[in-house]
């Protein structure tokens, strides 16, 4: 939950402009201009055109020191506990050494961020710079992790076809046929047993999940729901978003032949930016800052809205596997079940063969804030009127979304009389956020212009905090203990994790927009007859949802797929509030504290963890970095990795 989403700035345009950076003859970025499938080696010389500057460097890693001043789990890092040891590192060393190092290019700048931050395992701190996340590396070889072994997806024709004519073109024009690889089984990859190079990719690409064998399920291909349709990941192996291969090589046993062979399969560079015509053009459109890379002051008659309350969202974004030329699930592995009620937006629900079993597929936490209720309550209801009694709840791929959401599917499958239905929470008060919540009581804020007024929180009694009460003072007497570090002297009637007494919830808004949706008292069904399923790539918000199920429920939960060698979590990567470098930026100005010298300047583009949540049954860590696996584990078959009425079916 720190920052993601960095753009660039318009530095460079003005240098090109005044003649004071050599223009490249003839230019590489003309060459691929227009192309919506361009070789990934010419794409790469589009993007390595651009040459390293000082000043850019400079302001970039400004801004990303003084956003991480705001990141939650910083300290974490130094010593992370088991068995989340693979992201130790120390963030300031990282940017110290980003800030000495030479580098040839701009784009070797960017990968170098770009690799630091992904390997923080945290998918709500990442720097994803649209210069060179303009392109998408497609290969055309998909793989899952069956419980025969490993293997090239076997719907990759049906899968990939929807990519379009020009995607097939590239592949015929190099007389490549991708085609007969679809089910091969998979030896090696890249001279690498091809478990190891899963582990490795899962190590240095995914990022996104603490857990390594969650990552492990990022790595191949799986279903999902986008938006609102049902769709199939590539996986970061075949989808990575930062472009740095050309091809790579397999040894594979294709289907309905019993000897091995070595393939290279190539690389296409899928074009998901805004269009251009040369390198200037390619700067100014997919580099430069614009109109949304910062924040506003609201205060100034933003067109945003005030007529509501700022929602709080901890979702993250999966660039890997969701190219802007959306693959969905092909059509013979789609659910042929008639939907309920309340199916048409990010909730799919069903009712099994038998009328026993009713399935929430729940692909997100996102969309329409005010639909989501309706959707559950409609569901519900249908279930109810048909004799379900057994309910199954899919998390599979789900990136989290409004917090409050995640909070009410849980207080309305549990009742009304559990109470607040979230965790204790903390954030980091490090000097500038105190200076925030001051200037905010000062002016008179509250939770329609700010994340950071009292009001987005409520005491452990369950009373909202008075907007004139400062929470964030860390010279308060009141209900805690002086922390020994100056950045985390937070959140008075905070307690435990690592310095605090007492404790406070974050307000949850469970007041369902529709007067027809009513939380029932008592719960709809019997929660030992409830269960949930996924892959562990249930991220944010739903980790939140899951936890509590689990830890206050004890709700059976399993997950599918994975190294069947390695534990697995049944949760990605746990938060509650994350704002994205504009909403910080929205923060700072809105406040008046934009001249403040410990600010950040403008940019160029991140998303920060000013919040987290803490383990509802031992307060001393963050759910984040609580090591909890699931009752059961199931492998992923030829039948069941894209078939997701398959999955319900066995589960």
């Amino acid at each position: 939950m720190l920052f993601s989403r960095f753009v660039r700035s318009g530095l460079l345009p003005v240098l090109l402009s005044r003649g004071l950076l050599a223009t490249a003859a003839p230019d590489p970025c003309a060459k691929v201009a227009g192309l919506q499938f361009a070789d990934p080696a010419d794409a790469i010389a589009c993007q390595k055109s651009f040459p390293f500057n000082e000043t850019l460097r400079q302001n970039v890693l400004t801004v990303v020191s003084r956003v991480f001043d705001f990141f939650t789990f910083e300290d974490f890092y130094l010593n992370s506990p088991s068995p989340f040891q693979e992201s130790t590192t120390n963030i300031r060393a990282d940017i110290a050494r980003i800030n000495s190092t030479h580098y040839a290019t701009d784009y070797d700048f960017n990968r170098d961020l770009w690799d630091f931050t992904t390997q923080l395992n945290d998918g709500h701190t990442r720097w994803f710079p649209n210069c060179y996340n303009s392109y998408q590396n497609l290969l055309p070889a998909p793989i899952v992790i069956l419980d025969k072994g490993i293997f090239i997806t076997p719907d990759a024709v049906e899968f990939l076809n929807q990519l379009g004519p020009g995607f097939i073109a590239f592949f015929a024009a190099k007389k490549f046929n991708w085609q007969r690889l679809a089910g091969a089984k998979v030896l090696t990859i890249g001279g690498l047993p091809a478990s190891v190079y899963i582990d490795n990719i899962a190590r240095t690409v995914s990022g996104n999940y603490l857990d390594h064998n969650v990552r492990v399920n990022s790595v191949v291909s799986s279903y999902r729901i986008v938006n609102t349709d049902f769709s199939q990941r590539l996986g970061d192996l075949a989808g990575p978003l930062f472009l740095t291969q050309t091809s790579l090589k397999f040894s594979l046993i294709p289907v309905n032949s019993t000897t091995p062979e070595v393939v290279d399969v190539p690389f296409v560079s899928d074009f998901i930016g805004a269009p251009f015509t040369d390198g200037p053009s390619y700067w100014a459109n997919n580099c430069a800052a614009n109109d949304q890379t910062n924040g506003v002051d609201l205060r100034s008659g933003s067109s945003v809205s005030r007529s509501q309350p700022r929602l709080a969202r901890a979702a993250l974004m999966d660039p890997a596997g969701q190219p802007k030329t959306a693959v969905g699930l092909p059509g013979p592995f789609l659910p042929n079940l008639p939907p309920t009620n309340g199916s048409t937006g990010v909730i799919k629900s069903f009712i099994l063969p038998g009328n026993k079993t009713g399935v929430m597929f729940v692909g997100s936490f996102e969309g329409d804030f005010a639909q989501f209720p309706l959707d559950v309550d409609a569901a519900v209801k249908q279930f109810k009127a048909s004799g379900v009694t057994n309910l199954l709840i899919d998390v599979t791929n789900n990136g989290g979304g409004f917090v409050c959401l995640g909070l009410f599917l849980h207080l309305f499958l549990s009742g009304s009389q559990i109470g607040l239905p979230g965790f204790q929470s903390t954030s980091r008060a490090n000097p500038l956020a105190q200076k925030i919540v001051k200037a905010g009581i000062e002016q008179g804020h509250d939770d329609t212009i700010s994340f950071y007024t009292p009001d987005n929180w409520l005491f452990l009694n369950g009373t909202q905090m008075p907007l004139d009460f400062d929470y964030n003072d860390p010279f308060s007497s009141c209900c805690r203990k002086r922390s020994q570090s100056a950045d985390f002297s937070a959140l008075r009637g905070l307690t435990t994790w690592l310095f605090l007494s007492s404790s406070i919830h974050v307000v949850i808004r469970t007041g369902v927009p529709d007067p027809n949706v009513t939380i029932p008292t008592t719960p709809p069904f019997d929660l030992n007859k409830v269960a949930i399923i996924g892959n562990g790539n249930c991220a944010s918000t739903c980790s939140l949802f899951t936890t509590l199920m689990f830890e206050r429920h004890q709700t059976k939960i399993a997950v599918f797929g994975g190294n069947p060698l390695q534990q697995i979590q049944y949760k990605g990567m746990a938060g509650n509030q994350v704002l994205e470098w504009a909403d910080l930026d929205t923060e700072i100005k809105t406040a008046g504290l934009k001249n403040d010298p410990l600010a950040p300047p403008d940019l160029y583009g991140l998303e920060h963890a000013s919040q987290l949540e803490k383990r509802f049954l031992d307060e001393k860590l963050p759910i984040a970095y609580v090591s909890e696996q699931p009752q059961f584990r199931f492998p992923y078959t030829a039948e069941t990795y894209n078939n997701p009425q398959k999955v319900w079916l066995f589960a």
